[in-house]
């Protein structure tokens, strides 16, 4: 399992959801055959003391909705067309469906684990841990806590406890694209900006200014942005208003500084750094301890290559062979 990848995770548990039977089988017919022993008691314990779990069955289907959302958020969030507006609502869409299901979830992680367990032939019930009851002293004064039933007890310290992690950490990190909307929102969707009016419109030009002010330098002048919008709301014929295609209308235009300057800054933000990651990883398994010699010319051409695979595929290799032949023959007569 990948410790940096969410598609690594999602699989490993969907295998084992999917497959408990199967697996658990397998695992009973190791322990049969097998002629190591650790081997035998570790394949007898998995299959017995876990596979035939229903806390286990449970928490596996549990762990499978959440990671199921959010890898699929986080899919389309690394896609190279992925614009921050879209980020944003999707990430809200996901904190959203999060907090539905803490409220929910565990329900329906319930009925879906039974049916598992009852094709796997195990009794969906909790087991009670038994209670250890200390002798009290005469003078010794002890809170009598309300017991909680098992049930109970795992949606407390199980469920709950995972879901609020995942909430947290989501939100913990929706923190950052909650202020660049608060910034650059108006600037994500054209038909949002034509909808603004002028105070608002103002309002958020001298708020971007202040935003990329350094010291005495400014990158945009506020009150200029602000009138070349108004004029941009009225002149732009595109057919997608996305952020990318308004500065392309802009460059060819030549003639709206402050805005060309503001949606290029904007189109700088990233949105995931899974493509750095990537690169990171490449450049790891290049370069490895038996190729720490490697020329930097060498390591760029194999990074490059690496990481650019779709494109790489595409090319037609025998043109390639035939160009480099050529260039480099030696052709020598001899008589």
């Amino acid at each position: 399992m990948s410790q940096t990848r969410w598609e690594s995770r999602i699989e490993s548990v969907k295998a084992i959801k999917f497959q408990a039977l199967e697996i658990r089988d397998a695992l009973l017919q190791l322990a049969k055959t097998s002629e190591d022993p650790k081997t035998k008691s570790e394949a007898n314990c998995l299959a017995t003391y876990e596979l035939e779990s229903f806390e286990f069955l449970l928490g596996m289907t549990i762990w499978y909705d959440i990671l199921f959302a959010v890898n699929s958020v986080s899919k389309n969030l690394q896609s190279k067309d992925m614009h921050i507006d879209i980020a944003i609502d999707q990430l809200k869409g996901l904190i959203s469906f999060l907090k539905k299901y803490r409220e929910d979830g565990f329900t329906s992680a319930m009925i879906s684990s039974k049916e598992i367990a009852i094709k796997m032939e195990i009794e969906p019930i909790f087991h009670e841990k038994r209670i250890i009851r200390r002798k009290k002293q005469f003078d010794e004064y002890v809170n009598d806590e309300i017991t909680q039933s098992a049930k109970e007890s795992f949606r407390i310290n199980y469920f709950l406890y995972i879901v609020d992690q995942a909430i947290s950490s989501i939100e913990s990190r929706f923190e950052q694209f909650q202020i660049y909307e608060d910034i650059f929102g108006f600037l994500f969707n054209f038909e949002k900006l034509k909808a603004l009016d002028d105070n608002s419109l103002k309002k958020y030009c001298l708020n971007l200014e202040s935003f990329l002010k350094h010291d005495v330098y400014y990158d945009i002048n506020g009150l200029d942005l602000y009138s070349e919008l108004i004029v941009l709301k009225e002149v732009v014929q595109i057919d997608e208003n996305t952020p990318i295609n308004v500065l392309n209308y802009l460059k060819r235009l030549d003639s709206f500084p402050n805005a060309y300057i503001a949606y290029r800054i904007l189109l700088t933000i990233p949105i995931t750094v899974a493509s750095a990651k990537r690169s990171f990883s490449k450049l790891k398994l290049i370069k490895s301890y038996l190729r720490s010699t490697m020329s930097q010319e060498r390591l760029s051409g194999l990074a490059i290559l690496s990481i650019e695979k779709e494109m790489l595929e595409e090319l037609k290799y025998k043109n390639l062979i035939s160009n480099f032949a050529s260039q480099k023959a030696r052709k020598i007569d001899f008589k």
